[in-house]
């Protein structure tokens, strides 16, 4: 059985592998294919994006100690591949922040028609980019402190107090008139970032660590996803971006909220029907376990780990007949006007990105997860 998983490991790598662009009129060599869609507005275009491209790297290295020399170096290839690219998405003034478009030249909504064309939909740099593409391309110490200086200038006390009762959270977004916004799952990855670095926390940390403790608390990721992760907004993936951090690194501001999203994990996978999402929940449970030390005192509430066989592997590989969303737009969610952005969360006003090496991605990390 060891050797049939460690063989479809390396298949899936493969697969990965082959679905990096060798270079065409919409993907750069070493990008990751993805596009966007609405199938409301019988809308869909391929679009050029890091996004999945550094988050697929992220997961990739993140498992490549795990896996067969061969996978390694496949891994080692496609992550030198697909850096050579991050240059075109990194602030278009020079600074060490990234955008989620080509910036030089700037290529918003590409391949589009009327958004690429109006500079309204031009986005700025955003955190959640800027973490990946740090963890996947390591910069110095030095890099990371300036980071967090620069994320200084864009966070607001103001907006900040309704929802902590402190200031300071760390908005989005890095441009000047783009409204302050609170997207957990990005928060999670740029605390990922700093604690990967282990620099000291400052008040802004803490205010992060207040909002993302009592998001958990209060169950807003459960009933107001959107809110919370305008740019996820579902249960399972906000789950799954604590998941990866509580997994890797022990935050005692937020260890109140491990065994909740335990508990609450087990209770959607017991009622899941979606299996890329069973496959996200496995993994987020997986790794929400499986701390040192944490394990050893709560096995008990925790249970058994799971493994998951070879037949599960087969259909999550060949069954999947529609692209997961991992990652949305809302067109309307900037907007502080109240009428529109009432209409924000409706999938008629959000744009749907969908990526399949992401996917294989997702079951793949799901796989060695529990193997090991």
């Amino acid at each position: 059985m060891a050797n049939d998983i460690e063989n479809y490991i390396d298949i899936l790598i493969e697969s990965i592998a082959s679905c990096q662009s060798r270079g065409d009129k919409f993907f750069p060599q070493g990008i990751f294919p993805s596009h966007r869609q609405n199938k409301y507005l019988f809308y869909k275009r391929p679009d050029t994006n890091i996004f999945y491209t550094a988050t697929i790297v992220f997961i990739l290295n993140q498992i490549k100690h795990k896996v067969s020399k061969k996978s390694q170096a496949i891994v080692e290839d496609i992550t030198q591949k697909a850096i050579k690219n991050y240059p075109d998405f990194q602030n278009k003034d020079g600074l060490k922040t990234y955008n989620f478009w080509q910036t030089k030249p700037t290529n918003h909504f590409p391949n589009g028609f009327i958004f690429k064309r109006l500079d309204h939909f031009r986005i700025p740099d955003d955190i959640d980019d800027t973490a990946l593409l740090y963890l996947t391309l390591p910069h110095s110490k030095e890099d990371v402190v300036w980071l967090k200086e620069k994320l200084k200038l864009h966070t607001s006390p103001e907006a900040s107090v309704a929802l902590t009762s402190r200031g300071g959270i760390y908005s989005t977004w890095f441009g000047k008139n783009m409204p302050i916004e609170f997207d957990v799952c990005a928060l999670c990855n740029l605390m990922y970032l700093f604690e990967k670095h282990q620099l000291p926390y400052n008040e802004y940390d803490e205010a992060v660590f207040t909002f993302l403790r009592e998001v958990i608390l209060r169950e807003e990721y459960i009933t107001d996803a959107f809110k919370v992760a305008h740019n996820y907004a579902t249960t399972p993936l906000i789950i799954y971006h604590y998941a990866r951090l509580l997994g890797d690194f022990e935050v005692k501001k937020l260890e109140v909220c491990r065994e909740k999203l335990i508990q609450k994990t087990r209770e959607l996978l017991d009622n899941e029907k979606i299996e890329i999402a069973k496959v996200i929940l496995e993994t987020s449970l997986m790794k929400l376990c499986g701390i040192k030390n944490h394990t050893t005192n709560n096995s008990e509430s925790h249970g058994e780990p799971f493994r998951i066989g070879r037949q599960t592997v087969q259909n999550r590989t060949a069954n999947r007949s529609e692209l997961n969303t991992y990652f949305i737009a809302g067109l309307l969610s900037s907007y502080q006007n109240p009428i529109l952005y009432f209409f924000a969360p409706m999938k008629i006003t959000q744009m749907e990105w969908k990526c399949e090496a992401h996917d294989l991605a997702l079951i793949l990390e799901n796989l060695v997860v529990s193997s090991t």
